[in-house]
This record gives structure tokens, sequence and C-alpha cells, in this order.
């Protein structure tokens, strides 16, 4: 086979045209991923700009001529183009330039997306070649399509926000607009499957993403619904915080997460509490969270004669997850992030702000990063070039064996993908793989499965009690299951066998297991060079804390999101698990950069993606911010450095136990105010040109929240509903998580029924980006049994005889079900 050579200067997408008619978060980030990874992004904006530019969640006004700092950071490596909607001629350039381009990434907001024709439908009869990236609230479709909201109000209506907050008090919203900067990376890494779906069979297609189905995914605590139509009950049947949680230092603030009983032991002896470890009712969270203030009040306690730094070190010698709570000024200066360049200056100077989530070990590497475009920067340029032909693309080099010939129909379904993962971060990034058409070969030892197992629904001492498990079987779609033993001699033989048969191998283990088992890259590539290793440890594989365990939450810790979570007055707290959907994402969208690099050379390479920076990335807004203009992000509860009002406001109805119904009111915009004021019947407190504007509503936020806490006493949450929402102010339902308001989910079929043999049919979430081309169902085949699929992956892909297989069963280097740990 004759593969081409990577040209010295060749970035992995450099033949990618993306015009970018986004505003707003998700589109930018979108397009950041994209350009990072050496696309061509043109920014086309109307002549005042992209409303990003001005944007400060500080509320910084950005001198005259200079962008926000937020902007400079999501516009890294962009072009930028000027079009006047009112001007014919600016609009044939548009078209002139959607007509050589590959894709558009488009959301409302801006004079040049409200143009009808500039409407996604539009643009996809237009320009059918074109892929045509749709950014909305809600999505194209369904009963909510044109409804007003923001990301408060979002996360009201999935559950994102009824579940979270401290015993006995009002419920908070996660702060950062985590859901806009998730559904640009799930919008993203949609986008690179359909353009491998082009490479197969050219023609392009709407990839509808909805922010709502985003929040929904990331922001309501490990697939809530689903655990809910398998248990018969909530995951969580009250708004609790985790235990132990964040605490305060000497000199900050530090976080643990203990998910194993071995970890809380382990706490236990950190904090000097060994009368703990010998309470065995203390092993389960309920009974811990009754006992919170008890708990509470020595950990606390302990904590405080301590500083940080001590702490740390205590916890790294015993093994215990913990961080330090990241702010916006500290999280650059975290030994490890420096150590490991995880944050650069940016292209221009100024500040810092976080590097590219990933990184490429192979031929290839990501291109420099190049700086934000001025406005209208390169208009000129682009006029000559969209009127010139556009050359046929290049045929791409004959892919490296041992591939499959493709069908056609789905974007993967020539690859053969192995996965080592457990928890929810990697499962997710080779679960997306699967939803789109790779053979996906999940591995877990017989003696000790994934984790997600655990958390079943049965007890312990039940029959196939781990075959019961809600969260692993939303979490492991479209799965083949070997149960393998690679702590026995045969075992790491019969994976390197099975590598070499396939295309990408995904894992989340320590950094330190692979190469204890002689499985390191350089050892696997000399068998398979064509091989594409994705590994997602929690810090990465280098650096001080190379080592150490890693969570979800230690992430949101470490990260600043958990920073500016909570009420101001009171501990920070973690959006928890919000990096688990996020970091498998961004690591799907880099395994996709890789696999465009190995569909136009034929070379694999070693991708690693550490779970943190997927949340540095997420959290950049504070970085920038405090680096460029010194202002550090502060916990604001449900209220918003952008909205006023925005809160969440008790109604009429009859109590539900939690201290509800509520729902939650956003205003943004002046002229959602105008509307609001409308509605609630002009009203003389809410009138006069002092509240007309958002600086003088924020003056007064406090009579306004008093004044809107008052009227939505007097009316049920149907009738708020039907006054404010019709009207077109932002307005939601505070739902539980495991009981969202299924109306827009049903008309989009977010969630799907699956069948299973033990638990019946349950629902599990899909995909936030539904692709219009090939409406498929995301979730083809249930997550597997344990070892339910050994003979096909041992007889039939590895083509070993009967016999062979027997005795690797007699060795117990394989098995079905759970085997004793020996």
């Amino acid at each position: 086979m004759t593969t081409a050579p990577a040209p010295a200067d060749m970035a992995p997408l450099d033949d990618y045209t993306v015009a970018d008619l986004s505003s707003g978060i998700a589109g930018a980030y979108c397009t950041r991923l994209l350009a990072g990874a050496g696309a061509v992004v043109v920014k086309v904006e109307p002549p005042e700009g992209d409303g990003l530019r001005r944007r400060s969640a500080a509320g910084t006004v950005s001198p005259p001529g200079e962008d926000g700092a937020l902007f400079q950071f999501l516009a890294c490596g962009k072009q930028s183009v000027v079009a006047d909607p009112e001007r014919p001629a600016d609009l044939a350039f548009v078209s002139d330039l959607l007509a050589v381009a590959d894709a558009v990434v488009w959301s409302p907001g801006s004079r040049l997306a409200a143009l009808p024709e500039l409407h996604p439908t539009a643009l996809h009869a237009r320009f059918p070649a074109l892929d045509v990236v749709a950014l909305t609230h809600f999505g194209l479709d369904g009963p909510w399509a044109d409804r007003a909201a923001t990301e408060f109000t979002l996360q009201a209506w999935a559950g994102a926000i009824g579940w979270r907050g401290l015993p006995g008090k009002p419920p908070v919203s996660v702060g950062g607009r985590v859901g806009e900067w998730a559904a640009g990376t799930f919008a993203a890494t949609g986008l690179l499957a359909s353009r491998r779906r082009q490479r197969i069979d050219p023609g392009g297609q709407i990839l509808d993403t909805s922010v709502l189905d985003a929040v929904a995914l990331s922001l309501t605590n490990m697939h809530p619904v689903t655990y809910f139509a398998e248990a018969g009950r909530p995951r969580d049947p009250h708004p609790v915080s985790l235990l132990p949680g964040i605490h305060a230092t000497a000199d900050g603030w530090v976080g643990f997460m203990t998910v194993t009983g071995q970890q809380w032991l382990d706490f236990c002896a950190l904090v000097e509490r060994v009368d703990w470890m010998d309470d065995a009712s203390l092993g389960s969270a309920e009974e811990r969270e009754r006992r919170r203030d008890e708990l509470t009040a020595h950990i606390d306690a302990w904590a405080a004669s301590r500083t940080t730094a001590e702490i740390l070190e205590l916890a790294a010698a015993l093994r215990v997850p913990a961080a330090p709570v990241g702010t916006g000024a500290t999280v650059p200066t975290i030994d490890h992030f420096a150590d490991q360049g995880m944050f650069v200056e940016t292209p221009r100077g100024g500040f810092v702000q976080p590097a590219t989530p990933y990184r490429l070990h192979g031929k290839v590497g990501l291109p420099p990063l190049g700086p934000p475009p001025a406005l209208g920067e390169h208009t000129a340029d682009w006029v000559h070039r969209a009127a010139q032909p556009r050359p046929a693309p290049p045929r791409p080099a004959a892919p490296a064996p041992p591939q499959r010939a493709p069908s056609g129909r789905l974007p993967f379904d020539d690859l053969r993908v192995i996965e080592l993962t457990a928890f929810w971060a990697g499962p997710s990034a080779a679960q997306f793989l699967g939803m789109h058409g790779a053979e996906v070969v999940k591995i877990e030892s017989p003696a000790r499965p994934d984790g997600m197992r655990t958390l079943s629904t049965r007890r312990l001492d039940e029959d196939q009690w781990w075959e019961y498990a809600p969260l692993f079987h939303a979490t492991n779609t479209n799965k083949l299951g070997l149960g393998l033993r690679l702590d026995r001699p045969r075992g790491p033989d019969l994976l390197v066998d099975l590598l070499d048969r396939s295309d990408v191998l995904v894992e989340n283990f320590s950094p330190r297991v692979l190469d204890s088992w002689g499985l390191g890259y350089d050892v696997l590539r000399q068998t398979n060079p064509g091989l594409i290793v994705v590994r997602m440890p929690a810090f990465g594989l280098a650096g001080p804390w190379r080592d150490r365990t890693g969570f979800a939450q230690t992430m949101e810790q470490a990260s600043g999101m958990a920073w500016v979570t909570g009420f101001p007055d009171e501990a920070p707290q973690v959006p928890s698990g919000v990096c688990d959907p996020l970091a498998g994402a961004h690591a799907a969208f880099a395994l996709q950069v890789a696999l465009a690099v190995r569909d136009r050379t034929g070379e694999g390479m070693l991708v690693e993606v550490p779970m943190v920076a997927s949340a540095l990335n997420v959290a950049a807004e504070q970085v920038v911010e405090y680096a460029a203009y010194g202002v550090l992000a502060h916990r604001t509860g449900n209220r918003s450095p952008v909205a006023a009002p925005q809160n969440l406001y008790r109604t009429a109805d009859p109590p539900d136990g939690l201290g509800g119904p509520r729902v939650a009111i956003s205003v943004e915009t002046d002229a959602q105010w105008s509307v609001l004021v409308e509605a609630l019947g002009r009203p003389d407190w809410a009138l006069g040109e002092p509240l007309a504007s958002a600086a003088g509503r924020k003056a007064r936020e406090d009579e306004i929240d008093t004044r809107l806490a008052a009227w939505c006493a007097g009316h049920t949450v149907a009738e708020i509903l039907d006054l404010l929402w019709s009207a077109g102010v932002p307005v939601g339902r505070v739902a539980m998580p495991h009981e969202p308001e299924l109306t827009q989910f049903t008309s989009r079929r977010f969630y799907e029924q699956v069948p299973h043999p033990r638990e019946g049919t349950t629902l599990v979430a899909g995909w936030p980006v539904r692709f219009s081309r090939d409406r498929y169902d995301i979730h083809r085949r249930r997550a597997p049994m344990l070892g339910e699929h050994n003979r096909y992956v041992v007889t039939e892909l590895l083509g070993m005889t009967a016999d062979e297989y027997a005795g690797l069963e007699s060795a117990q280097v394989i098995g079905e079900g759970l085997q004793d740990d020996g």
C-alpha cells in the first residue's frame, strides 16, 4: 500500500472551509475548535460586528477598536469578512463565499442570520453540498422551536437546576453558561462526523443542534431519565450536594470527590476520623447526607487549620481525589497546568488563555494559534477568492489497513474501535462512534468491570446485580462486550491481536496502567501503524498531577467551574458531572481530527485528551477576563452578570416538598423587559426610563426580584407560562432531572426506547445534534451484558478455534458475568 507523506506545513483540517454565521458562545466555540485544528473559518459579520466582540461578563467596556477578551480567545485563527444585509452586492458576495465553503455554522442573533435566505433550511436548499450547523435553543422544529429562552431557563426546563443545592436552601443553577459551551462542542463533533460521511457519499445536510438537548445530556447528573425509567425512583430523591465536597482552608478552598468505598475510607484517614471508618453506615452517601451537620463540622474545622497545599499533598499520598478550587486569578498559576503548558499567551499578547484541549503526537500536529481577526480584515481577499472557480478536491490517499469497506450510510461504519474505559467520560467518547456506525468492542475485566455497573438498582447479593445498572445502560449502547482479564498471561496478547485488526483504541485508565502491561503506543504502532490511540487521563500523560485520581467533580473544582456555581455567602458547588460528557465529546472531536490525518496519509497517531483540559476551555471566560481586566468573577446564585432580572420564583401551586414549585425567569435584553412589563399589565413599579436599560435594572435588581416574587406567588406555573412565555419572555418550569418537561424532547425523539433483557424497555438520551439526511435511530443496540460477545470476538474477529476458546475460558482469561478477583 502506498500512503501520501505528510507535508511539513500540513494541518489536519486545512482542506476544510467553514463559513461562520453564528453569534454567541455556542457557535463561536464550535468554530474555535475547528480553527484550532487548521480549518479555514471565515466569520461573516454585519458592519457592527459580532455582538460577542463587545461581550464581557464583568461588564468591562473595551477601548474603541479593541475586542473583548472572550471574543479574542474564541476567534483565534479565524478570518473576518463584513457584509451589510441591506446591500444586494454584499449578499451576492456571501452567496459566492458559501458556494466555495464546505460547511456553515449558523445561529440566530445577528442581522445577517435573520435574513430568510440565510436560514438553515434555505441554505440547505440552495447549497445542497453544504453541511449546515444550526444552533438554537430548542432545535429548528417542535412545539417550542420559536419560544424565548436563555441558558438559565433551559437549565430549568431540562431539570438541571431543581436537584442542585444545599438542604433547606433554594436550588441553584450552574454558572458560566456551560450549556452553550457544551452545545458548541457537540456541534463541532457532529460536523466532523458529517464531513467524514461526505467523504464516502457526497451531499450536505442540516445538523440541527439543540442547546436544551445539550443541557439535558450534560448538566442533569448522569442520565436521570434512564435511572428513573429502570428504578422507578429518582437517583437523588432530594436536592443534595456531595459530601465530602468543597471546604474552606486556611488560605482558600479545597474540593474532594469520593466515589468508591475505599476512597471514603481513605478520606476518613485523611481527616483523622478512624471512628468513621468503623461506622459501616457511613459507607452510604444517603447516611452521610443525613448526618451532614455532624460530619461537615469536623471536616470544616480540620480543613480550616491547614493550607490548601498541605491538604493536597496529604490527599495525594492517600490517593483521595482532591483539587484546589480554582478561580479566574489562580487557575493559570496551578503547578500542573503551568508545567504542562495548559495556558498560553494570546497571539496578540496581553493576557493568557487556555491552550487547545488535546494534543496530537504524530508527524502531523496542530497548527500554531493564529490571532483573532479585526472586523472585516479579510473582506477584500475573500471577495476575490470567492469569485474564483473552486478546484476539484484532491483524491485522498489509500486508507491504512485494517479498514473495512464502508457501506456509505454511516460516518464510521468502516471503523473498529476497542474501548478500555470506565464510568462516563471514556464510554461516551466511544459511544459516539458506535452511534454513527463504528463496531465498538468494550473490554471489561470479569473481576473488575466498569464502575458504572456498581451503581445498580439491585442489592449486591441478588443474582446478576451488575446487569441492573441504568447508568451503564445509558452510556454503553451500540457496543459489543468482551470479558477479558488483562492481568492474566494471555490477556495482553489477545488485546494486541485485536488491536492489530482494529482502527482505534480509546482508553481512560491512569497513565501508568497501559505501560505496566507493556502496551504503550510505541509498541502498538509497530504491528499496526494505522492505529489511532486516544488516551483520556484525568490530568494528562505527564506533569506533577499525572498519577492523581480525578473525576468530573475534581475537574470542576480545579478549573473554576465550581467557583462560579453557588450563592455568594456559601461554599462553591460543583456542577457535578458536566465534565464527563464534555471530555467525551472533546475526545471524539480530537479522534476525528486524527482520522482526518489518517484518511489523507494512512498514518495513525497518539491522541492525548486530558479531562481537565476540556474543563479549562469551557471555563475560559473567568481566566481571560481576569487576565485582561483584573476583574474576578464570583458566584451570583441564580442571578446573572448579563441578565436582569433573573431568578427562581415560588408559585401558587401546592407545595412539592422541595420548596417549590418554582419558575425561572430571565431577561437578557431591553426588548424582553418591555415584553415582560406588558405581560404583567404595566404595573407602576416597572415603568420609567431607568428600568428600560440593563444598567438601570441591575441597580434595582433586589426591588424587581421582590416585585416579581410577589406576582409569581399569586399565580400557578401554568398561568405564568401562559402569560409570560406566550408573550416572548424567557421563562421555564423548574423541573427535577428525572422528570423534565418532555413536550419538546418527545417531538424531537431525543429520548429513545431501548429494550433490555433484564430491565425491559428503558429510555436513553440521544445526541444533541440531529442529522437531517440520515435519520437513523441513535441507539440501535442495547448496552452489552458482561462478556456477552466473547465468542464472536474470539472466534470470528480473532479467528481462534472452538478448542482455543474453551482453553481461554478454562484459564479464566475470558469470562461471562462477574468472577472472583483471584
